[in-house]
């Protein structure tokens, strides 16, 4: 197993690496985000720097969760000189997750803070039945 160490490393090089993991064929990129789950619900943060609230859409369509986002580019960097290098973000970003279907859309809580989204997804009281059986009459 020892040989096939620096084949996997080059695999987790080129596959798993920023630009793999965030960048998409759209141009699209792909915010970091934490996710934790607790008897009550789902809390999820996702990063989205440099973005501005009123540019934040979030969606939840049939148990999946989406967050876009657009950022704006900068016109008086162009207008101030030759940009050598830009490593910040200017486009857009998009994130979908399944949370599933006992989420309770009318007590979803949002807010944005200092480039942090914040989500608090909460259960629905009820859970809908695992499996049911129906009698055949």
């Amino acid at each position: 197993m020892k040989e096939l160490a620096p084949f996997n490393s080059l695999f987790d090089d080129a596959f798993f690496s920023d630009f793999f993991r965030n960048r998409r064929g759209s141009g699209e990129t792909m915010p970091a985000i934490d996710v934790k789950e607790d008897d009550e619900g789902y809390h999820i943060k996702a990063d989205l720097p440099g973005v501005e609230k009123d540019d934040i859409k979030v969606t939840l369509d049939n148990g999946v969760l989406s967050v876009t986002a657009e950022t704006r580019k900068e016109e008086s960097e162009e207008k101030e000189g030759k940009v050598i290098r830009r490593e910040r973000h200017v486009g857009r970003y998009s994130r979908s997750m399944s949370v599933g279907r006992d989420i309770d859309p009318s007590a979803i809580k949002a807010s944005f803070e200092n480039g942090v989204l914040s989500l608090d997804l909460p259960k629905l009281e009820q859970q809908p039945p695992e499996s049911t059986h129906i009698r055949i009459e």
